[in-house]
């Protein structure tokens, strides 16, 4: 009896030593994980930095020089300076608001002013695993080149000083609190909405804002009587190539880490881009007799602006859906409007971010699906239990996007032309911006 208790006192003690060790040992793990979770990682610091140079390379020079090429030489220059100047001053309004109202705690609508001038980030302060100054330049990026497409829908008619002042509201109006509805913790986020990296923040927006400010300032002179073909296609398709490179920054950089996630990104990214390009070769080919390099470079960026919300949701074979989907609607959507509306959005910035946007956006909500077979995704957002629900999601995202850009774009360009007229005038216009604007010429002849 005795040797039974002695036995059952040490299988107590046993039992004891087990537990302690299995709380103590829990304990050290849960430390460790949450000082992991609170490291810097060397790893994705250094792939966020070069994702971070190439999106400023997709605007400077990638976009300044696409876009330049496309318009006529009298108005080259006034292009490029547009793209640099907008850059320079979404930098200083980022720094000083712009990135607190997108990605500081506030509500549901809008960040708070607790980050303005990047209050608090010190060298140490930290985003995830990346630096937290890193994580704002990165995002300052995307800032920089979302008014910068808008350029293409008022080009070679609106005056230098109204497009700085339109920009800058725009970005402060529209942009920011945006962003903050679907990367910062704001209602569309909260409902599960898949936008990995800009389908409805970047090229709705900018695609919206683009028709509305066609709408605004009317079409060029000459317009769509007179032949207005690209001065410099050479140009043109330099900068589709920058373009192209430059958004596995774009997509693959927003992972926001060195890992799968960013690398099926990239994947697909450059599946939608090469299937969007040769879809809308085959089709103008097909339809007008020849294969144009402008047609299939503007094939290829509609890939990319359709893949751009799906790119950290989909899998290979819904990516080359997407690109072949991109290169049809897009190519429609231009002719549609150019040929039967007659809207003089200079460089389809509506018909190809904006339309590829909204059409992405919808996309991913059916592509990210596991239930697909060979053309599965990575899964519906959490808490989403089908296909429908999640495109439910998504419509309201898009409408939500397109109805309050549309009204914020119209206010702001109507307010501009109170403070400073919009467009420049007839005569101006025919002499050309460079001179008029600038005193210079892209060429001496």
């Amino acid at each position: 009896m005795i040797k039974n208790q002695r036995s059952k006192i040490k299988h107590q003690k046993i039992g004891l030593t087990a537990i302690v060790l299995i709380v103590l040992s829990l304990f050290h793990s849960a430390s460790a994980f949450a000082t992991e979770a609170a490291t810097l990682d060397t790893g994705d610091t250094a792939w966020i930095l070069v994702a971070t140079a190439l999106v400023l390379f997709m605007t400077l020079p990638g976009l300044a020089l696409f876009y330049g090429g496309l318009v006529r030489t009298k108005n080259v220059l006034s292009v490029l300076l547009q793209c640099f100047a907008i850059s320079g001053v979404v930098t200083i309004l980022w720094l000083a608001g712009g990135y607190s109202i997108a990605f500081s705690d506030g509500n549901a609508f809008t960040g708070g002013l607790s980050k303005m001038f990047f209050a608090g980030m010190l060298e140490d302060s930290l985003s995830g695993t990346i630096p937290e100054s890193l994580f704002a330049l990165f995002q300052m990026t995307f800032a920089i080149i979302t008014p910068a497409l808008i350029i293409g829908g008022f080009a070679e008619r609106m005056k230098f000083s109204s497009i700085l002042i339109f920009s800058s509201l725009w970005l402060i109006v529209v942009y920011c609190p945006i962003t903050h509805w679907v990367w910062g913790g704001g209602w569309l986020q909260q409902m599960g909405l898949l936008d990995f990296a800009g389908g409805t923040v970047v090229h709705i927006t900018a695609g919206v804002a683009a028709l509305v400010a066609a709408l605004v300032l009317g079409r060029r002179e000459g317009f769509p009587q007179s032949s207005m073909p690209p001065h410099n296609m050479t140009m043109t398709v330099k900068g589709a190539g920058m373009l192209w490179v430059g958004w596995f920054g774009f997509n693959g950089g927003s992972a926001l880490a060195a890992n799968g996630d960013a690398a099926m990104a990239m994947l697909v990214t450059h599946i939608s881009a090469a299937a969007g390009a040769m879809t809308w070769m085959l089709y103008e080919w097909k339809k007008f007799g020849k294969p144009t390099a402008l047609g299939t470079v503007t094939g290829m960026v509609a890939g990319l602006g359709t893949i751009t919300p799906a790119s950290g949701f989909v899998g290979p074979a819904g990516a080359l859906v997407i690109g072949i989907v991109a290169g049809i609607v897009c190519f429609n959507a231009v002719l549609y409007m150019k040929t039967v509306l007659k809207i003089d959005d200079s460089l389809d910035v509506f018909p190809v971010h904006g339309v590829g946007g909204i059409t992405g956006t919808m996309l991913a909500g059916v592509f990210a699906s596991t239930g697909l077979g060979i053309f599965s995704g990575q899964g519906l957002a959490a808490g989403i239990p089908s296909i429908s629900a999640q495109l439910s999601v998504q419509f309201i995202g898009v409408a939500a996007t397109v109805g309050y850009t549309a009204v914020a774009t119209f206010i702001i360009l109507k307010a501009v032309n109170a403070l400073s007229t919009l467009r420049v005038c007839a005569e101006c216009e025919v002499e050309g911006l460079d001179v008029y604007g600038h005193g210079e010429q892209g060429y001496i002849l």
